[in-house]
């Protein structure tokens, strides 16, 4: 063979060869592709669906959203995982190491010899052989990412160790059940609070002195159904209001949104709104907004909550010291409804108190003694008897059977707030040495829950009324003093003072109404402190002066009959018409009428009523009414009994000569 043909014969088989290594690289690369794509496909029908959370706006899975929001945004986080190349048969896949340009830089250095000593040509070859084999996902490459090898990459046996544990602790991770999140870092903060915010109960169960949230409340059996409507919480301060409502959102399950009608208006109570249907329509869960001191907010501000209300987007929860009827509009009042809350009584504030005690000073309450099964001597259990006395009584809040605790439970009147408050002053005045019981009491402050322009200041006025027509002068001057004391104005007082000498004395003494008249000139010359002489002067005067309201009865009968059909606009009898012009004598106004003083005793026969209501009387007879009270029968016949017991208890002690 010449040499031409032999160069001939070498390019040929070198196009042969390279031809051959082309269409291996060709299948290889479409494999490479089609196992991509696969892998792909199977992380996309594999993944969870996440969803961005409306409060924290972090990825969370759709499943556990509302584990999450109700963690506070602190658990169930997503953590991103490399996606998932999960075969059909359970085992993972390692994905195809591409060559040629599919492989890192790093790792396209491609030695001539390999380990087993075969040339890459005829890799190549078994590679491409190999690579036109149908592919399906039970014929992708090995499944374990720690033994599958890389063709062209020496794998270290650090790396293979690292899969390895890699491997084992994503298994135990999945298996592992999960763990509570820790406490959150605002519980820290917690300790800085006031002793009544810190006592603040943690479910129902612990709230005291409120029926409605007890075993058989209503409220209760709303919150367990799950069937919480819009409501009107209304109480007296420190009832529980706000604690309730706290309870209600966390018993429910909800989101809940706290708003104080001080600080907040229409633009944020809107922006609440969006959100919380945004809440319900991703995640299905309600929204629970709760509104301290309602009564605050105007007519405008108020009409904001109708349409959300109406339909159900939120559950307006509001709470006011005031009578809803006055302070909430009437379309709002009747989309909600409205629960009183009682006052708490002296011995449910006792038990917020010790409890409060307990927690604060501990060594202050008395410790249970040790069971004789505890293996303890006499003398020691005589010992621990001693210390656990001494701890009871060394404290001034326990001693005298906690004395001075049932002393504050009074003083608070009903409010659980100002009881804490008061238990947290006694505790710190107790570490100074040398403190009393009535230190203690000195250093506290009367707090007067008076409001000049709530529902107090018309209750104790009509309570000071009631007193007065009752002639129970002690009660009158209680109510008096407790106005007077509160900041009350002594001209109101005094107006209403007028007022009772002519409702309720009346016509038993028409005197008072001059004395009446004069005390208002007096508290209106004099002013407090001084006045209060004067006020207290006409108080038990018109208390123990006789009582006729016959004048009145007579005024309310007239105007009952005004209401009558037709009685308002009956015409004037014609000769009681006043006739100041020619024209109306002419049409005989004021003729025929008999002018009394002319008569003898001013006494004549003629009519003054309309002609439809001749005959009828306004004015009773009676200077009271007629009703009879059972109770005053039954206490008529215990002093008749009580009379003639002291009556024979006389003849006894008389000796036979009537000494």
């Amino acid at each position: 063979m010449s040499g031409s043909e032999v160069t001939v014969a070498a390019i040929s088989g070198l196009a042969s060869v390279f031809s051959t290594a082309s269409s291996t690289t060709r299948v290889r690369t479409k494999w490479v592709v089609e196992s991509t794509n696969i892998t792909r496909l199977a992380y996309l029908e594999n993944r969870i669906p996440m969803v961005s959370c409306p409060i924290c706006y972090k990825s969370v899975k759709a499943g556990d959203i509302n584990r999450h929001l109700d963690s506070d945004c602190l658990s169930f986080l997503d953590q991103p995982a490399p996606p998932s190349n999960t075969q059909p048969n359970g085992t993972q896949a390692k994905p195809f190491k591409a060559a040629s340009f599919f492989t890192p830089s790093t790792q396209k250095t491609v030695s001539f010899k390999e380990e087993d000593g075969s040339s890459p040509m005829a890799t190549s070859a078994h590679r491409g052989f190999s690579s036109t084999q149908p592919q399906t996902p039970s014929a992708r490459p090995p499944t374990s990412t720690a033994s599958a090898p890389v063709h062209g990459v020496k794998r270290s046996a650090e790396n293979l160790q690292d899969d390895h544990n890699a491997t084992d602790e994503a298994e135990h991770q999945q298996h592992e059940p999960i763990k509570p999140a820790p406490p959150s870092k605002k519980q820290k903060s917690n300790a800085h609070a006031p002793l009544a915010e810190r006592m603040r109960p943690k479910t129902l169960d612990e709230v005291a002195g409120q029926e409605l949230v007890g075993p058989n409340g209503v409220l209760r059996n709303l919150i367990t159904t799950d069937r919480v409507p819009s409501m009107i919480l209304w109480g007296s301060p420190g009832t529980g209001k706000t604690t309730i409502a706290r309870l209600i959102a966390q018993t429910a399950g909800t989101r809940f949104v706290e708003i104080n009608s001080t600080s907040s208006g229409v633009a944020e109570c809107k922006k609440l709104f969006t959100e919380a249907k945004n809440e319900l329509s991703l995640t299905g869960r309600k929204t629970i907004i709760f509104c301290d001191e309602i009564h605050r907010f105007s007519k405008s501000q108020q009409d904001v909550f109708l349409g959300p209300v109406e339909n159900g987007q939120v559950t307006l929860i509001g709470a006011t010291t005031e009578n809803p009827s006055f302070k909430v509009v009437n379309a709002l009042l009747s989309r909600c409804r409205t629960f009183t809350l009682s006052k708490l009584g002296d011995e449910d504030v006792f038990g917020i108190l010790k409890r409060g005690l307990a927690r604060e000073v501990p060594d202050a309450l008395p410790t249970p003694t040790a069971s004789p099964a505890s293996g303890d001597t006499d003398a020691e259990q005589h010992e621990s008897e001693e210390n656990g006395s001494q701890q009871s009584s060394g404290h001034l809040l326990t001693t005298d059977d906690y004395a001075l605790l049932h002393y504050l439970a009074s003083f608070a009147d009903g409010d659980a707030r100002t009881g804490l408050n008061l238990l947290e002053l006694a505790i710190d005045l107790c570490k100074r040495p040398g403190t009393t019981s009535d230190d203690i009491k000195q250093s506290l402050t009367q707090t007067l829950v008076y409001d000049r322009a709530g529902d107090q200041h018309y209750d104790t006025i009509s309570a000071f009324h009631k007193s007065v027509r009752g002639s129970n002068a002690d009660a009158a001057l209680y109510y008096l003093a407790r106005m007077l004391q509160s900041g009350e104005d002594p001209l109101y007082v005094a107006r209403r003072m007028v007022v009772i000498a002519s409702e309720d004395v009346g016509l038993a003494d028409n005197s008072l109404l001059s004395l009446a008249t004069a005390t208002y000139t007096a508290a209106e010359k004099i002013g407090m402190p001084e006045c209060r002489i004067n006020l207290a002067h006409c108080a038990v005067a018109l208390c123990q002066a006789p009582k006729s309201t016959r004048s009145y009865r007579g005024l309310k009968a007239a105007y009952a009959a005004l209401s009558e059909p037709g009685v308002a606009g009956l015409p004037i009898p014609v000769h009681l018409r006043n006739a100041p012009t020619r024209l109306m004598k002419e049409l005989g106004y004021g003729k025929d009428y008999k002018y009394n003083p002319e008569y003898v005793d001013g006494r004549i026969v003629q009519e003054y009523l309309p002609e439809k209501l001749e005959g009828r009387t306004f004015l009773s007879t009676r200077d009271l009414g007629e009703k009879v009270d059972p109770e005053i029968v039954e206490l008529d016949e215990q002093v008749k009994v009580a009379e003639q017991f002291d009556r024979v208890q006389e003849d006894m002690l008389l000796n036979p000569d009537g000494d």
